[in-house]
């Protein structure tokens, strides 16, 4: 397919390569060129506006946050105006319920599709065609992003026809991974502090009980302290964090949970660490026991 990808960071830099071994032809907009460039050798074109990334049979969207996406989409020759009638965005960014809901209507007055397909997984997973990915939106939208979507990854699920669903199950399955986050750094914490060794316990858990990637790609950051091995920063934590609250708020849903996590993440940042892996919340365990940063760092 003939495709625009808005976002070069490095989730759409991976994805982009994957739909390019794929077959895909490839238009690439990033607000720093440089980064758009970067993609240029691996067989992209490059260019300098959001218009001129709308102009083929679909558009994908990878950014940050809620503000970043209705920039490109709201704002003056974005996607609502640049996009023909009948034409297709994708957004595969973790956004809010509310967000996602908003653009569905916006597109439908336009004459245009909108699907929501947010992924699951690390940079390098996106770079390798191995993220997950959950999508919803019109049946239409859906056959047409089929080829897209399951060059992404070994696993597509649609979840259902308004798109705001499917970032109702990206937001629930951040606030799981968050969950076990903080759990992990608990438990490291304490085994720590007991003088067991954490990384024979960890190798023990994934082996058996937990044998699962989150627990294992997590765990190994946790015990070794790489948070510096940014995979998904912390400030993108606590945003996700906020709008699972949003969302669940909206729906009179009770999290609890999520308020601690929430206490967590703005811990971790008011103590410095906004450029870290969201990982990172394992140091404010660590520290909240006593343990001096030398023997968790």
């Amino acid at each position: 397919m003939e495709i625009g990808l808005i976002g070069a960071g490095s989730m759409g830099s991976g994805i982009a390569k994957t739909l390019l071994r794929a077959g895909h032809r490839v238009t690439v907009y990033n607000r720093t060129r440089s980064r758009a460039e970067a993609l240029r050798g691996a067989g992209a074109n490059v260019v300098g506006s959001v218009a001129e990334a709308c102009r083929g049979e679909a558009v994908l969207t990878m950014l940050a946050d809620d503000a970043a996406v209705e920039s490109v989409v709201f704002g003056a020759g974005g996607i609502l105006a640049s996009l023909p009638r009948g034409g297709l965005h994708i957004s595969l960014s973790t956004i809010s319920v509310a967000l996602s809901d908003k653009l569905a209507a916006e597109h439908a007055r336009a004459g245009q599709e909108f699907e929501a397909a947010p992924v699951f997984g690390r940079p390098e997973a996106a770079e390798n065609g191995k993220l997950f990915v959950v999508a919803a939106g019109p049946r239409s939208a859906i056959e047409r992003s089929r080829p897209l979507l399951e060059a992404l990854g070994p696993k597509l699920v649609v979840i259902g026809e308004r798109s705001s669903m499917a970032n109702v199950v990206k937001l629930s399955g951040n606030f799981l991974i968050a969950s076990a986050l903080e759990s992990l750094a608990e438990a490291v914490t304490f085994a720590r502090k007991s003088g067991v060794d954490a990384g024979a316990m960890l190798d023990f858990f994934t082996s058996t009980m937990f044998n699962a990637p989150v627990y294992k790609t997590y765990g190994g950051l946790i015990v070794e302290g790489k948070h510096d091995q940014v995979g998904f920063a912390l400030p993108l934590g606590l945003k996700d964090v906020k709008l699972v609250l949003q969302a669940a708020e909206a729906q009179v849903v009770p999290m609890p949970f999520a308020s601690i996590l929430h206490d967590r993440f703005l811990t971790a940042m008011a103590r410095g660490n906004e450029k870290n892996d969201w990982s990172v919340i394992a140091r404010i365990a660590a520290e909240d026991a006593g343990l001096a940063r030398a023997q968790h760092a």
